[in-house]
């Protein structure tokens, strides 16, 4: 197995999956989105307009990142991989798309979202949860966000009172958004592909917001939810 210049990664976290010579780091949940069917269909799905300004999370190869510069005024690519900044660069360098394009890299967890009108994301598993509350929490509002999933991640933000899915996720996603369960995609639309099935959701914050402190409820349903087989009065005490 060639080397990989930088902070060295757990050999198990590394697939054979190559694009212009890259080894995808699996363990930072780089599976690229190949199908150019699903990348059209998730574009559909956002209905983008040609003024919006669009965030996307973890590019990758640029696949979703090319279709959408095509659509809109701007995208707002957020790379962890300076390796994948770097493809997703030559992608457009030279085209009309590359003026469209603004990249941004570090870890987007720990950096300030720009203003955008929509997200449109294949989004890193192992960063869902957080990604989601940053984004609900963001100001000003946007209008949508279409975002790739593990399967049961997805399953648990629709989930409805009384599934074995339902939980605190469920809870403070729907508190926050209406969220919708769009379509299924299978592993073999990635490369390379990922353990899990996949699903695309589409979330549209509530505005204006429930008149709540979030971080006090989000407390509340923490407790809750700590032991779900007690009684509320039992988990309280």
């Amino acid at each position: 197995m060639p080397k990989v210049k930088g902070k060295k990664r757990p050999r198990q976290q590394l697939q054979e999956g190559r694009a212009n010579g890259i080894l995808f780091n699996t363990g930072a949940g780089q599976h690229i989105l190949k199908n150019p069917l699903v990348v059209n269909s998730i574009i559909e799905k956002a209905a983008l307009r040609r003024t919006d300004v669009v965030l996307e999370v973890g590019p990758g190869t640029g696949n979703l990142t090319v279709k959408m510069l095509e659509k809109v005024k701007k995208v707002i690519a957020c790379e962890i991989d300076p390796r994948l900044v770097g493809e997703l660069q030559k992608r457009v360098q030279g085209t009309c798309l590359a003026n469209k394009l603004e990249i941004k890299v570090g870890d987007v967890l720990k950096t300030d979202l720009p203003f955008f009108d929509a997200c449109v994301a294949n989004l890193p598993y192992q960063i869902s949860s957080p990604f989601v509350f940053k984004l609900l929490l963001h100001r000003p509002f946007f209008r949508c966000a279409i975002l790739m999933f593990q399967r049961e991640f997805a399953l648990r933000l629709v989930a409805k009172p009384g599934s074995k899915l339902y939980c605190r996720l469920s809870i403070n996603t729907q508190l926050l958004a209406r969220v919708d369960h769009l379509m299924k995609v299978g592993k073999n639309n990635f490369k390379p592909p990922p353990k899990v099935e996949s699903s695309v959701v589409r979330i549209e914050p509530k505005n204006p917001p429930p008149p709540i402190n979030f971080q006090e409820w989000d407390g509340l349903v923490r407790i809750a939810f700590v032991r779900k087989n007690k009684t509320l009065s039992a988990a309280f005490k």
